[in-house]
């Protein structure tokens, strides 16, 4: 059945936008981090951002936990922005990476879509709520993709989106229960990194896919 819901396919060249987007993210955080006057919720003195003891939410707060303005935040904000619209952007062209529109791909986008732009509101004050019930579209959304990925015979996308979604699970049952929670702020951190990766990946092969395909359609005209 097709859904005229979704979006048109795009040209390939769109796809490189997210793909900046995402390497932007990195690069304000970054800067966010060497702009963090200092304090943790472990060392609550500590100078500057600590990889070990710090959220990566930490950043985006007006006063950061020793008291001080945190000038990092505008950075950090900054980032979570680029980052959540350089995904939305591919999450919206992404049902054109698979041939049937099924009714699967529909539940995929439209979820997919909700959870980043929920995730958009962390700065508002509501970091718990807004973890939850983005994390809940979230979950459908991946697990919607994988399915598709599958199908597709995109083993290793599937795989790795597995093992990034294990990862995830990992981190919302400590942030939930609190046990191993000094493990926390670096597994928050390698779930970012598992999933800055796997949406980079997803985004390249979604550009060679178009590329080919535009290629067979010129070479058949």
């Amino acid at each position: 059945m097709k859904i005229d819901l979704l979006p048109v396919v795009p040209k390939p060249s769109v796809l490189l936008l997210p793909l900046a987007g995402m390497g932007l993210f990195v690069l304000l955080y970054i800067l966010a981090a060497l702009n963090y006057p200092g304090g943790s919720w472990v060392v609550m003195d500590q100078e500057g951002f600590n990889f070990w003891n710090n959220y990566l939410c930490d950043l985006l707060d007006r006063n950061a936990i020793n008291g001080e303005l945190n000038p990092g935040r505008f950075f950090a904000r900054g980032s979570l922005g680029v980052l959540c619209v350089s995904l939305i952007l591919l999450w919206y062209f992404l049902p054109g990476l698979f041939s049937k529109k099924r009714v699967n791909v529909v539940v995929m986008w439209l979820a997919g879509l909700l959870a980043l732009v929920i995730t958009m509101s962390l700065t508002s004050g509501t970091h718990d709520i807004t973890v939850r019930i983005a994390g809940m579209f979230g979950v459908i959304a991946f697990i919607s993709c994988f399915i598709e990925l599958y199908k597709a015979k995109y083993y290793s996308l599937v795989y790795f989106g597995i093992a990034c979604l294990i990862i995830f699970l990992v981190n919302y049952y400590i942030y939930e229960t609190g046990t191993f929670i000094r493990s926390l702020p670096v597994i928050q951190k390698l779930t970012f990194i598992c999933f800055i990766l796997w949406f980079s990946f997803l985004d390249i092969s979604f550009y060679k896919y178009l590329k080919q395909k535009n290629e067979k359609i010129r070479m058949s005209h």
